[in-house]
């Protein structure tokens, strides 16, 4: 199994909008289902222009500032994916919520599924590994949920099981959840985010669970100075 099937098959599940199908009895619905990327949605950009590097304020070594614009490219080619997942999540309980049989909820959804494939599969096979491991922390981020638990409640626990063992012979767990305040990976995540918001090259989405970078910063410049 390619790693790009994992990643499309846990972001087709939730990365929703509205969708209509007339012909076979669900009710229609005008809302525009797809999301369309813009110039202020920074995908696989090839150019990433950042100020001084200046983190826990220290200047970084030269293989650390390598690492973390590596780190930096990664997230912006992911981020907007998963807030889109965000997004979309919403969309799609708003819609599932307007039907009252499975027969319809299940058809409703397979139309998403098949919109979404074609929409968004392209772009997702581009993701490398360690780009997909990101993306499974930033829809932690943005949803407030684990990519695993996404699945198990709109699919099923047998699903997200075998998606998770799938997952992880690439090393991505999907169970992963975003720590920034225990995982230094994801406080340079939030750092890089935060300049992405200040610059405007992302655009900003609060986080499911908003967090306040100024206390963020201080706790690891605390754990810092214990060392």
């Amino acid at each position: 199994m390619k790693l790009y099937k994992i990643v499309v098959f846990s972001l087709l599940i939730f990365l929703s909008g509205y969708a209509q199908d007339t012909k076979q009895g669900v009710k229609q619905d005008t809302t525009p289902m797809g999301y369309v990327l813009t110039e202020g949605d920074t995908i696989f950009g090839d150019t990433i222009v950042l100020p001084e590097l200046v983190i826990d304020r220290h200047k970084m070594s030269d293989e650390d500032k390598k690492q973390f614009l590596l780190l930096q490219k990664r997230v912006y080619a992911t981020y907007p994916y998963a807030r889109i997942a965000s997004e979309r999540l919403t969309s799609l309980n708003r819609g599932m919520a307007k039907f009252t049989n499975n027969r319809d909820k299940k058809r409703y959804f397979k139309i998403v599924e098949d919109y979404l494939s074609n929409e968004f599969e392209a772009r997702l096979k581009k993701l490398s590994r360690k780009q997909g491991q990101i993306l499974v922390k930033l829809i932690d981020r943005q949803t407030g949920t684990s990519t695993y638990e996404l699945i198990k409640n709109l699919k099923s626990g047998w699903k997200a099981f075998w998606s998770n063992t799938a997952a992880s012979m690439f090393d991505i767990d999907l169970k992963l959840k975003y720590q920034p305040y225990e995982v230094n990976e994801d406080f340079l995540i939030e750092t890089i985010l935060v300049r992405g918001f200040e610059s405007g090259r992302l655009r900003n989405q609060e986080a499911a669970h908003p967090i306040d970078y100024d206390k963020l910063e201080d706790s690891w410049l605390r754990k810092a100075s214990t060392k």
